[in-house]
């Protein structure tokens, strides 16, 4: 695809420069300088024609990259973005978003450094916004059927856009008092700006999805009351309940779970009054896990004018660069710089937290933390190597187990897996006839595009389950995994 000779001519990897750290903490702004059109073009020109491209395969969306790839380099945007919106309802929120496994499967990758993929498509969905090319797309007949979604997240979404196009009256409930869920609130506006998220719901309420915010399922309304209302019912709730660390001193003041302080953050970004807001302003903060969701609080941190930001993970540091352990064409665990580690901070792995060190007034003041060991495959702290560190903010960044259950397993009868997964079948149909499980509610802590993907495919089995027959893509089954990824 592309340029014949593309890989051949041009072997460095090119992606648009952050802007400069004391600038771009000042603000809340996409941390990214604009891109470069020519160096757009050149990077796409190096998609090979590879013929097999195991990018489908590492992608759950199964996006047809080497065809837009291949359009962009020659200059035909509108054509790119059909292509791209063939697979991907959001590629706005994937091509800033998502970790890009396609690119670990990308074939370049196995002696050069792997296309822009990401970077292509992003450029491609932001092309076609600013060009006016992303256009309501409502059915053409209605159903009669109603289906009710709930949560308004990726998953959410993608399910309530395919089933809006299918004909179906859809109304998506949010218990938040604004649309989009963790792209609202769980990610910060330097990794996604908002308006992104408005853009999207703009074209989605043309088409005639409904949206209820501020409606919480199972206490506004209980569930089994939306299934009598409802002719199916869509639960895309994410993996909300966060992993806790019980260690002496959790209950201390200044001890919080990563979303809390996220979500409060967001809010007051967003120009809400946020009423003794979470802040890091002039503290020695210290972010308990390694994960996306900890980058998300050291960044924040950061704008927020902390003295210092301290990052705990428990495990070994990855390697930087693939091992024998993760060949081609699977996902490697590697050592990365986010644009917030960049941003200042100290990383530290083996590192165990044994305890929170409390003042006179019950407010956290330090960790203690101790050197990890792995014992018959636990990781435990190691006797006789604990120290303190300072903090007068600490963020717990380990995680999520699940979806809320109380009130699912009273009011549907619905059932859990071992994992604290909502059970399913492979048309992601719950225990509870009607009632289908999108996303990380049923596969749980997972990645974007896997939430996009099932979003889909869920939103095919209900209307299959609807009206006997579906037209829908459906690109995964509950059971699948890509190339390189692990079950969450």
């Amino acid at each position: 695809m592309a340029d014949p000779k593309g890989f051949l001519k041009v072997t460095e990897r090119e992606v648009p420069a952050r802007r400069p750290v004391p600038v771009r903490i000042m603000d809340w702004k996409e941390v990214y300088e604009p891109g470069d059109s020519a160096v757009l073009k050149r990077q796409a020109g190096r998609c090979m024609d590879c013929g097999v491209p195991f990018c489908h395969q590492g992608c759950p969306l199964g996006n047809l990259i080497p065809e837009w790839n291949d359009l962009t380099w020659r200059g035909e945007g509108r054509a790119a973005i059909e292509r791209l919106h063939a697979t991907n309802n959001f590629p706005e929120f994937t091509g800033r978003l998502c970790p890009a496994p396609c690119e670990s499967s990308c074939v370049l990758g196995i002696n050069q450094p792997a296309v822009t993929i990401k970077q292509v498509e992003v450029s491609i969905i932001d092309e076609a916004f600013s060009s006016g090319w992303v256009e309501p797309e409502p059915p053409e007949r209605l159903t009669g059927k109603t289906v009710a979604v709930v949560g308004s997240g990726p998953a959410g979404l993608a399910a309530a856009q395919q089933l809006t196009r299918a004909g179906h009256t859809v109304a998506v409930y949010e218990r938040d008092d604004r649309i989009g869920g963790l792209l609202r609130y769980g990610i910060p506006d330097f990794k996604m700006e908002k308006r992104h998220v408005e853009a999207r719901l703009r074209q989605m309420r043309d088409e005639g999805t409904r949206f209820r915010a501020g409606v919480e399922i199972g206490k506004d309304i209980a569930w089994d009351e939306l299934r009598a209302r409802y002719d199916a019912v869509v639960i895309a709730t994410g993996a909300t309940v966060p992993r806790d660390l019980a260690i002496p001193g959790r209950d201390l003041a200044g001890v919080h779970f990563a979303m809390e302080y996220l979500v409060e953050s967001n809010k007051a970004v967003a120009g809400d009054q946020v009423t003794n807001q979470i802040s890091a302003e002039g503290k020695h903060v210290v972010v308990i896990g390694g994960g996306d969701t900890g980058a998300d609080c050291i960044g924040t941190a950061h704008r927020q004018g902390a003295l210092s930001v301290t990052n705990l993970a428990i495990g070994k540091q990855p390697p930087e660069a693939r091992t024998e352990a993760h060949p081609w064409p699977t996902t490697p665990t590697l050592f990365e710089v986010t644009s917030a580690h960049e941003e200042g901070g100290e990383r530290m792995f083996l590192a165990s937290t044994v305890e929170f060190l409390t003042n006179d007034v019950g407010e956290v003041r330090g960790l203690r933390v101790a050197e990890t060991e792995y014992v018959d495959g636990r990781r435990v702290p190691k006797s006789g190597t604990e120290r303190d560190i300072p903090a007068d903010l600490v963020l717990i960044a380990m995680g999520f187990t699940g979806p809320d259950r109380p009130e699912l397993e009273s009011q549907l009868q619905t059932q859990f897996t071992s994992r604290g997964a909502l059970e399913r079948a492979d048309d992601y149909q719950s225990t509870a006839p009607g009632v289908f499980v999108a996303g990380d509610a049923g596969r749980g802590q997972s990645l974007i595009v896997w939430a996009i993907a099932e979003g889909r495919a869920a939103a095919a089995s209900v209307d299959q389950y609807l009206m006997g027959e579906t037209l829908l893509p459906a690109p995964v089954r509950p059971t699948d995994i890509a190339i390189g990824l692990q079950p969450a």
